[in-house]
């Protein structure tokens, strides 16, 4: 089984979040709690669902990652280009994504 991460887009903003080892919802991937067994991965499912129910995120996905240099790295481009920000100069305040980060 790869490693996993939980991820959702933010209801009252839309901004990508990994839920991390506190069970809060942050905007930084590399602060995820990430799952190395199915049991593991089954309760992050789980936290998906409430946190879904309660209205605090939308678009819950269970992410396959990978470690590369100490980093945690989604295995999916769409993933990665979440986690990394916009392609391009998109609004003031969003820079644009590591090329390196997000580069298969």
């Amino acid at each position: 089984m790869a490693d996993k991460v939980l991820t959702a887009n933010r209801l009252t903003d839309g901004i990508a979040v990994w839920l991390n080892a506190g069970g809060q919802w942050t905007e930084n991937l590399q602060e995820a709690l990430v799952a190395r067994h199915a049991e593991a991965a089954s309760a992050l499912e789980e936290i998906g669902k409430r946190d879904f129910t309660a209205n605090l995120v939308v678009d819950v996905n269970v992410i396959d990652v990978e470690e590369v240099d100490g980093l945690i790295r989604p295995l999916r481009l769409r993933e990665r280009i979440r986690a990394a920000g916009p392609t391009m100069e998109y609004a003031s305040g969003y820079k644009p994504a590591d090329p390196a980060f997000i580069a298969a």
